[in-house]
């Protein structure tokens, strides 16, 4: 019990990992300093490593640049658990604390500054003898050379876990590898085994789809693929992910299908256009959330774009989800979203946030009414259906100084004018 309340603690410490990097170092320059001892000095010659003022001016910048990295290192670390406090939860403080990067960043600069550092004092400047560690030297310039490769690393590292679903995963990777660890035992469940069903080997966000390779993947078994989650949709650690229609899972190649279906981290917008509207309604509904910063010019913005891009949606045809082979055989379903379900992603949940704003919603109502003179008849029903639920919820939540005809006029430009006060008008002196 002592000794896993103490490497616990080692663990969550920021201090540990790079002390051992210290130590590290430490050796390094023990074994490079005896071997160019033994070697009288001369393994490396001084025309290539250059004189002892040279090299005494080579590790003293070095060294002054591993600590200045350190400094950086750690201020970052710093900046980033404020912002995650602040943002996320005061509980995350302990992730970045343990983050091996971090830490690993930390410690291999401290490592070079030791290696610096004590190679300087095998400098010897004299114009008899003049000595050069050329081993520990090269290896200072090795060090620094890998020094600049995890300071990219840790920068795109830190870049990354800056993300919502990065801070989200780190959690919940702690949770799993800790239950894996005290929950070893399993019920005994008798799980139906279905020979039609593939499920997932991982969790992850389903993100991309290999189309021809499902295509080639189905063709070869001589059957059909019905993917089971649709493209952006979560999908936990064994979880249904493909279902078999004319074959078992015997007769496919697992390993291609696979590879066909990316889990990553988080939804992206390489095949998932429906990302694109719920990134921007997510916008548009956090600028007029119930704050002192409310802020209903951003969400007019927005609805600027998600009307532009509903419009351009508005007359293409949609996918159906079905891929055919050369034959024209079905071989892969993949759901997929219709008109419908892209008209309440894009105006259900600004509607319901918006409704109390009359330069929201009088922009909700231009976009609606300009959309219903453009899109096709079969297509107009969805929005319909949100005018009306637009005006249930405008008089639902209408201000006791709302004047009748300004609730009801849309307003295109979304500065809070009625439809018909921005005109152009020739005037008479130049008719």
């Amino acid at each position: 019990m002592k000794l896993t309340k103490v490497l616990s603690s080692l663990r969550s410490g920021l201090w540990f990992i790079p002390l051992l990097y210290a130590v590290a170092g430490l050796i390094i320059n023990v074994a490079t300093t005896f071997t160019d001892r033994a070697l009288d000095f001369e393994l490396i010659p001084q025309t290539l490593i250059g004189g002892p003022d040279a090299a005494l001016a080579i590790l003293g910048t070095v060294a002054a640049s591993m600590i200045s990295l350190v400094a950086t290192v750690l201020a970052i670390t710093m900046v980033i658990v404020q912002l995650a406090m602040a943002q996320f939860s005061p509980r995350i403080v302990q992730t970045f604390l343990q983050d091996r990067p971090s830490q690993n960043a930390i410690g291999l600069f401290v490592a070079t500054f030791v290696q610096a550092m004590l190679s300087m004092r095998e400098v010897q400047v004299s114009d008899d003898d003049p000595v050069v560690p050329g081993l520990s030297v090269a290896v200072t310039f090795l060090l620094v050379v890998v020094d600049i490769v995890v300071l990219v690393i840790y920068v795109h590292h830190i870049g990354r876990s800056l993300r919502v679903s990065a801070l989200i995963e780190f959690v919940g990777k702690d949770t799993r590898d800790l239950m894996d660890e005290l929950y070893t035992e399993r019920l005994d469940v008798d799980e139906p085994d279905d020979p039609h069903l593939v499920t997932a080997s991982a969790s992850g966000v389903l993100s991309l789809v290999d189309r021809e390779a499902l295509v080639d993947v189905a063709t070869a078994a001589g059957g059909r693929i019905q993917l089971v989650p649709a493209i952006g949709q979560f999908v936990p650690a064994g979880a249904p992910l493909v279902r078999l229609e004319g074959m078992t899972v015997a007769d496919v190649d697992l390993d291609k299908l696979h590879k066909a279906v990316d889990l990553t981290l988080e939804r992206s917008l390489q095949q998932d256009v429906a990302y694109g509207l719920r990134m921007l309604v997510d916008m548009g509904t956090k600028a007029i959330s119930e704050s002192p910063h409310a802020d209903p010019t951003t969400t007019v913005q927005v609805i600027d774009r998600v009307h532009d891009v509903l419009r351009q949606l508005a007359r293409r045809r949609l996918p159906d989800g079905i891929e055919c082979d050369d034959r024209g055989q079905v071989r892969v379903v993949i759901p997929s979203m219709d008109w419908a379900a892209f008209v309440r992603l894009g105006f259900d949940e600004m509607r319901t946030s918006g409704a109390g704003s009359l330069q929201v919603s009088r922009r909700l109502r231009a976009a609606l009414e300009d959309l219903l003179d453009h899109v096709p008849d079969d297509r107009r029903a969805p929005l319909e259906e949100q005018l009306a639920l637009l005006d249930e919820a405008v008089g639902d939540v209408k201000g006791a100084g709302w004047r009748p005809e300004a609730i009801t006029s849309p307003d295109p430009l979304g500065i809070g004018v009625e439809a018909g006060e921005v005109q152009a008008e020739v005037p008479v002196a130049r008719r």
